[in-house]
Order: structure tokens, then C-alpha cells, then sequence
């Protein structure tokens, strides 16, 4: 007899940076994004990167040369408020807005993070 097994949630995901960007990574998400840094484990340290909290869920940031990340679907949703707030700042810093294909009860754009991670902000019809 098999036993049973499930995949309860996701536990974290994780982007990459190029090595040597650990401090504009820090700049754009904590002090632009205003997301929280969280501690790595110690063992993981040296391993360049830093982790974020974000609403209580983890979003690991690792370094990784010679990959080009703009050619990749992959990304990370943050569902935020005042949706149109950030298409401004974010515009304002000279990041291209790229809308989406509009779907159901959310109003939602995508950019390119100044390390070509694709991130989509979005906010739900309330």
C-alpha cells in the first residue's frame, strides 16, 4: 500500500542577481520596493544573495553570472496597493511599464528589474 503524500504550499522562490550586485539588489528592493531583508542562516552566508520578507513570505535573492534574464517568462507577483502609485514611481525611475493581458477582477503591469527579472505588480478589484 502507497502511502499518501501532498504538497502543502510554497515555501519560498527565489530570483538571481549577477554577483557582484548584492548592494543595488539591497537599494532597489529594501530601500525603493521597501521590502524587509530577513537574516540567512549562517551556513548559507557565504553564498552571496540576501533574502527578503515580504508578507510573511520568503523571497530569496542569489547571485548567478553569465544568465540573461530578460528572456525568460519567469517572475515573481507581488500583489500590491494602489497599483497606479507604483506605475508612477516606478516610471519616474526610468523603469519600462509593460502591460499585461488583462484578467479577471485585477488590474496588473510587469517590468523588468535592473537585473532583467520580469515582476508583475498587481491589485485585486475590491
Amino acid at each position: 500500500m502507497s502511502e499518501k503524500s501532498f504538497v502543502l504550499k510554497v515555501d519560498h522562490v527565489q530570483i538571481t542577481i549577477p554577483k557582484t550586485a548584492e548592494s543595488a539588489a539591497r537599494e532597489f528592493y529594501c530601500e525603493f520596493l521597501g521590502l524587509k531583508e530577513i537574516p540567512k542562516p549562517e551556513s548559507l552566508l557565504g553564498r552571496g544573495g540576501l533574502w527578503l520578507d515580504v508578507g510573511g513570505f520568503p523571497v530569496h535573492i542569489g547571485t548567478e553570472s553569465d544568465f540573461d534574464r530578460t528572456r525568460t517568462k519567469a517572475h515573481v507577483a507581488y500583489r500590491v496597493e494602489n497599483l497606479t502609485a507604483w506605475r508612477n514611481r516606478l516610471e519616474a525611475r526610468g523603469i519600462e511599464i509593460l502591460d499585461g493581458i488583462s484578467i479577471p477582477d485585477c488590474e496588473r503591469f510587469e517590468f523588468r528589474d535592473p537585473f532583467g527579472n520580469r515582476v508583475e505588480f498587481l491589485e485585486r478589484a475590491k
